[in-house]
């Protein structure tokens, strides 16, 4: 691993540099809590990555890893970045947590359910998306999206939730 951390970072830049895009979105597949317990975590898992995302911050760009799977347990180790250099996404996590843990160090997005997008009515979607926004957006650093990729879904719903962010993600 230690072998490609610096060939990560160049590539990084170089797509940073044709797009003239910052923003470095990285899925990351089997680092949540059913594919390694936190010492693994810890040993394997985050040291390598941390130093990837310390070198895109230093070369200025913004990682933005979307955490695939439950990250709960994760959120005080990965809390240890510059402030204000990470956005996190999170599918399955407890925002209000989330928000407690990072929100003082990281902007942080997510978690409206694929199965809240695709089942729900409208209302129920403008509603869960409402309690979100007043629960993760206080104090700045909050991006409402969806918890993960939708290949289908009721379109009003979208357009529910896209009102919420109107009605309720309003900073003042």
């Amino acid at each position: 691993m230690e072998t490609i951390v610096p060939n990560t970072i160049r590539g990084a830049v170089t797509v940073a540099d044709a797009t003239g895009c910052p923003l470095c979105f990285m899925p990351l597949h089997k680092g949540d809590e059913s594919f390694m317990s936190p010492k693994q975590f810890e040993t394997f898992y985050w040291p390598t990555y941390r130093r990837v995302l310390m070198g895109m911050i230093e070369e200025g760009l913004v990682p933005y890893s979307f955490a695939e799977g439950r990250y709960g347990a994760r959120l005080e180790v990965i809390k240890d970045l510059p402030r204000s250099s990470m956005l996190w996404s999170f599918e399955d996590i407890d925002m209000a947590r989330a928000k407690k843990v990072l929100g003082d160090s990281a902007c942080i997005a997510g978690n409206v359910p694929s199965s809240v997008l695709h089942t729900k009515t409208p209302q129920e979607v403008k509603e869960y998306c409402r309690k979100l926004i007043e629960t993760c957006a206080p104090g700045g650093g909050y991006i409402l999206t969806g918890a993960a990729g939708m290949n289908e879904g009721n379109p009003d719903n979208l357009r529910a939730m896209m009102a919420a962010v109107k009605e309720y993600g309003v900073y003042k």
